[in-house]
């Protein structure tokens, strides 16, 4: 659901405390945590913590690093790398979006397919 600008995503309610997780990464800038309905071992979603709706709103192009680097070292961490991982993001309503602040989800520990679905 888009926020409608009084309206809080549910990213930005976790972001703001207001909603728990099991976060396995934060800092200045990002936040990392474990999706509650995973599609592989490893599912996480690591999200700006600036608002902004899709990968196609970001105008800064160190925020996008950010979260991108913040994926890398998380996959890292959890001992992804050896075998392979693969981020996504989906924009808008027919690429999958369902939550309207940027957000990639970071899967493995298992041996994905392609196409995605």
């Amino acid at each position: 659901m888009a926020s409608t600008g009084t309206e809080k995503t549910l990213f930005k309610r976790i972001i703001d405390g207001e909603i728990p997780c099991d976060k396995v990464y934060e800092d200045e800038d990002v936040l990392a945590f474990r999706d509650i309905d995973p599609k592989a071992p490893v599912h996480v979603l690591v999200i700006p913590k600036q608002e902004v709706a899709s990968i196609a709103d970001v105008a800064d192009d160190v925020l996008a690093g950010k979260v991108m680097r913040a994926a890398a070292r998380i996959a890292r961490e959890l001992g992804l790398e050896e075998n392979g991982y693969r981020l996504v993001t989906n924009v808008g309503d027919h690429g999958g979006q369902s939550v309207f602040h940027w957000h990639v989800h970071l899967l493995g520990g298992r041996q994905l397919q392609w196409p995605p679905g």
